[in-house]
């Protein structure tokens, strides 16, 4: 397993979860954006820069990940590709998305759009980030990596 991160809107807590989740779990982490992340010095950790433009980072990722693999991200449609190619996928709050969920979450949202582009105001939107939201993150992680992951023998 390896984890692809959409990192452009990732949340700062996340990023750090990842970091030390990368050697504590000798697990390759890959940052995806269009603009530049600065990461710490570890061999289990990559960058990869992509051009700006709409959805240039999600097709990059859909590109390399493979069956098995693991992508954060709270992009729907992104996520909905990823679990069709076989791959995990996880939303920075901890949500996880299956092929028994994506296809509501998916409809919902498209119908959301639907609404804010017809006109209707719709109030909200996505409460901050808070410290729950990093905890169920952080213990979604962790029983995915528990479950799925097994570390690279010598």
């Amino acid at each position: 397993m390896k984890i692809f991160v959409d990192a452009d809107a990732c949340p700062r807590p996340v990023k750090e979860l990842l970091y030390r989740a990368a050697d504590r779990r000798d697990i390759e982490i890959t940052f995806v954006a269009n603009k530049y992340l600065n990461l710490p010095r570890s061999a289990n950790l990559r960058f990869i820069q992509v051009r700006q433009g709409f959805d240039v980072a999600d097709h990059k990722i859909i590109e390399l990940l493979e069956a098995g693999d693991l992508v954060i991200t709270a992009d729907i449609p992104l996520a909905d590709e990823a679990v069709k190619a076989g791959a995990l996928a996880l939303d920075p709050r901890g949500e996880l998305y299956t092929s028994e969920n994506i296809g509501a979450i998916r409809a919902h949202r498209d119908f959301m759009a639907t609404m804010r582009d017809s006109g209707v105001e719709l109030s909200g939107g996505p409460s901050a980030y808070a410290p729950q939201d990093k905890q169920r993150f952080a213990n979604a992680l962790d029983r995915l990596l528990t479950r799925h992951h097994r570390p690279l023998e010598d």
